[in-house]
C-alpha cells in the first residue's frame, strides 16, 4: 500500500462521517420542500403511502450518493495536492 493510500485512510474515515451528517441534513431540507413535513417516512410507518415511502427512499439514496461522491473526490484531490499521489 502506497503512502498516499495510508495517509488517506484517516482522512477518508473523517470525511465519510462528515458527509453522512451533511447528507442527512440535506435530505431533511429536501423532504421539507417536497412534502412540507419535518420527518420523512420510515418504511414501517403505517400511516404513510407506498408512494411517499418509496419517493423518500429514492431521494435519500440519491442525496447520500451525490454527497459521498463529492466528498470522496474532494478528499482524493486534497490528498494528491498534499502528497503528490492519487490515493485511489
Amino acid at each position: 500500500m502506497n503512502r498516499a493510500k495510508i495517509a488517506y485512510k484517516p482522512v477518508g474515515l473523517a470525511l465519510g462521517a462528515a458527509s453522512g451528517m451533511l447528507a442527512g441534513a440535506a435530505f431533511k431540507q429536501a423532504w421539507k420542500l417536497i412534502e412540507g413535513e419535518g420527518d420523512a417516512p420510515n418504511a414501517t410507518d403505517e400511516d404513510r403511502t407506498w408512494k411517499q415511502i418509496l419517493i423518500a427512499a429514492a431521494l435519500q439514496g440519491a442525496i447520500f450518493a451525490v454527497v459521498k461522491a463529492a466528498v470522496d473526490r474532494s478528499g482524493a484531490v486534497a490528498t494528491r495536492r498534499v502528497t503528490g499521489t492519487w490515493p485511489g
